[in-house]
This record gives structure tokens, C-alpha cells and sequence, in this order.
């Protein structure tokens, strides 16, 4: 039963955002608020324009999907808790909404929400958690916002690798989930279309390369050209009229410059020789392979660090398809620790 109606929560609200992207709700109160919101998000947070809030929100309706969500919870053997715990959650503001999914997995294993939202994104994820509460009236009191995490009995936090220190120390007494810093690679083999690099390019770029889920890594074939890349990638120029992504670009590529490390430029997006998986914005490392198994021993070495591997229609094992990686199922968690079990098995 419990199940049931949480299900028919999310079914509820893939609904709504469904119908408001489609122009199909009108006059309702949620709907207002939405689009002010939405129009309002960039002059706070920059990053934050309207198409990449509407990507979000699309991106939340798809994976609200009913078959998804029976084969997720299909996972668990649940029942609802005697006594449901106060889960502090400490929210990213990288992207927007990134904090949905920390949200939902809170109500569904029937605990309160308590989330202390990012100076990056302090309106849209409350704006959710209202429209949950409409949705689902049995929700009042299980939902709140709030600068400090006080009474909390758990906690799920996502920050840098800096920040987690910090979440360690302060809140390390508790039960807790804290993330640190992870970046996502892609892997070309050379057998890539044009097509299949723009789908690449759509992991690179959508967000600005914020996401922990955005490829801010390539790994080459020896001898491997780049024109086609770049080529296949062109109809992304545009990201270069936004001021702050441009603002970086200007800045990484001078300190390149400066620092006379070797680059690539295409005029929007420089490559650069690096090990490293983590790159700025504006930047995306590469790293040359020989062969399969070389590439196997990097990816082993590098697996607490990175988040997602995309290729080549998913050839390389584990991996998912070009233009996939900010398309999480329910069931990919972040970091891959299973969030619902650690919220369910909560005593």
C-alpha cells in the first residue's frame, strides 16, 4: 500500500512537469511559480538558463517513468518505518534540481526531509519540495528547508573533496552518505561516426560541464585525429555567447598559454594532455591509450574517481552510450552507493 502511493507520487509529479513543459496547465498556482522561477534563475545563478532548467525538469519527468519506478522499487524489501528519521541533506547547486533524487529516496523510505539548500540553487528545490506536498498532502510536515541541520538522526551530503573533510568532521556521529568529488570519461575507440561525437559533445557540454556526470575526460586512440571531433562538435559554438562560460574559456586557455602547456582549440572548447580526470570548465583532458587492456588498467586505476563511462554504444564494460550520461535511471546512484538501502535500513 505504502508503496503504491509513493509511486503514484512520482507518477504524479513526472505528470505535472510533463504537462508543463507541453504548455498544457494553465492558470495553476504551481505552474506561475514554476515559470517565474525559471525566468528569474539566471540573473541568481548564471549557469542556471532557462534551457538547461527545462533540461533538468524533462530529465526528471523521463525517469519518472511507471516501469522504471516498478523495477526500482521492485529492488527492496520494504516496510514502512515505526519511527521515520530526520535525514539531513546537505545539497550540490551544480545543476539544476541536482538534489531531486536525494529528496525522493528520503520519502519513499518514509522518513522527514531536511535539506539545507546551495547559495547556487536556494529556489528550485524548494519550489519541488512544495509541489511534492501539494501532490501528496500526507507529506506536510515531512519536507522543510532550513541553513542548519539541527536534530537530525542521518544525514547525505555531496560536496568537493574539501567540503567532504569538513561534512566528515561535523557529521560524522551520524549515519551518513557523504560524496566527494568524481568526474565522468568518455572513451573513443576511432570507429565513431560524426553522430556518435556529437552525442559525445552533448555529454561534454549540457550544463556547462558542471554535472558530475558531464565527461570531463576522453581517452585516444594512439595517433588519433581530432579533426572529426571537432568537426562533429561545431554545432555547439553557441555555449561561447554565454558570458561566464566564456569568461573561463578566456581564462584556462591564457593560463595555458602562459604556463606553454600544449592545447587544442576549437574556439569554444580547448583539449588538453592530462591524466588528470578532473578538468575546469571550458577544458576537457585526454589521455592516450595502446591498446584494450591498457585501457582496462587505466579505468581500474581511476575507479574511486570517476562517476560514469560513456562509449561507443556502451561497448566498454560497464559503460553507457554517447548522449546517455545525464540520463541516470533511479536505480544509478550516485557514486554508487545505494541510497534507498541506506535510508531503509535505518533503525
Amino acid at each position: 500500500m505504502i508503496l503504491q502511493q509513493n509511486k503514484n507520487l512520482l507518477l504524479k509529479a513526472s505528470d505535472f512537469i510533463t504537462e508543463f513543459l507541453n504548455g498544457r496547465l494553465y492558470g495553476d498556482a504551481h505552474r506561475t511559480k514554476l515559470l517565474e522561477l525559471i525566468e528569474n534563475a539566471p540573473s541568481k545563478n548564471s549557469f542556471f538558463t532557462i534551457h538547461e532548467v527545462t533540461r533538468a525538469l524533462r530529465g526528471i519527468a523521463n525517469a519518472l517513468n511507471e516501469k522504471d519506478i516498478d523495477q526500482w522499487l521492485s529492488k527492496y524489501a520494504y516496510e514502512e518505518p515505526i519511527n521515520s528519521k530526520k535525514i539531513g541533506v546537505i545539497l550540490a547547486g551544480n545543476i539544476p534540481f541536482v538534489g531531486w533524487h536525494d529528496m525522493i529516496c528520503v520519502l519513499i523510505a518514509g522518513h522527514e526531509f531536511i535539506g539545507k539548500p546551495s547559495s547556487e540553487d536556494a529556489d528550485l528545490m524548494p519550489f519541488l519540495g512544495d509541489l511534492l506536498m501539494e501532490l501528496e498532502p500526507s507529506l506536510r510536515g515531512r519536507i522543510q528547508f532550513s541553513e542548519r541541520l539541527n536534530n537530525i538522526d542521518a544525514v547525505i551530503a555531496t560536496g568537493s573533496n574539501n567540503s567532504a573533510r569538513y561534512f566528515d568532521y561535523y557529521f560524522g556521529k551520524y549515519p551518513h552518505i557523504i560524496r566527494k568529488n568524481r568526474n565522468s570519461v568518455g572513451i573513443i575507440n576511432g570507429f565513431e561516426t560524426s553522430d556518435d561525437l556529437k552525442e559525445l559533445g552533448e555529454d561534454i557540454l549540457q550544463y556547462f560541464g558542471l554535472g558530475c556526470r558531464n565527461i570531463s575526460k576522453i581517452y585516444v586512440p594512439e595517433g588519433y585525429d581530432f579533426n572529426l571531433f571537432f568537426e562533429s562538435i561545431e554545432s555547439f559554438n553557441p555555449i561561447i555567447n554565454h558570458h561566464k562560460y566564456a569568461n573561463n574559456y578566456d581564462y584556462n586557455r591564457t593560463i595555458l598559454l602562459m604556463k606553454q602547456v600544449p592545447f587544442l582549440d576549437n574556439g569554444f572548447l580547448l583539449l588538453k594532455d592530462d591524466k588528470s580526470c578532473s578538468s575546469p570548465i571550458s577544458v576537457l583532458n585526454f589521455e592516450v591509450y595502446k591498446n584494450t587492456d591498457s585501457l582496462t588498467e587505466i579505468i581500474a586505476l581511476e575507479k574511486e574517481n570517476i562517476q560514469c563511462i560513456a562509449s561507443l554504444n556502451g561497448y566498454f564494460p560497464d559503460s553507457l552510450a554517447f548522449g546517455t550520461t545525464q540520463m541516470p535511471k533511479l536505480w544509478d546512484y550516485a557514486d554508487g552507493i545505494d541510497t534507498m538501502k541506506f535510508l531503509i535500513d535505518l533503525k
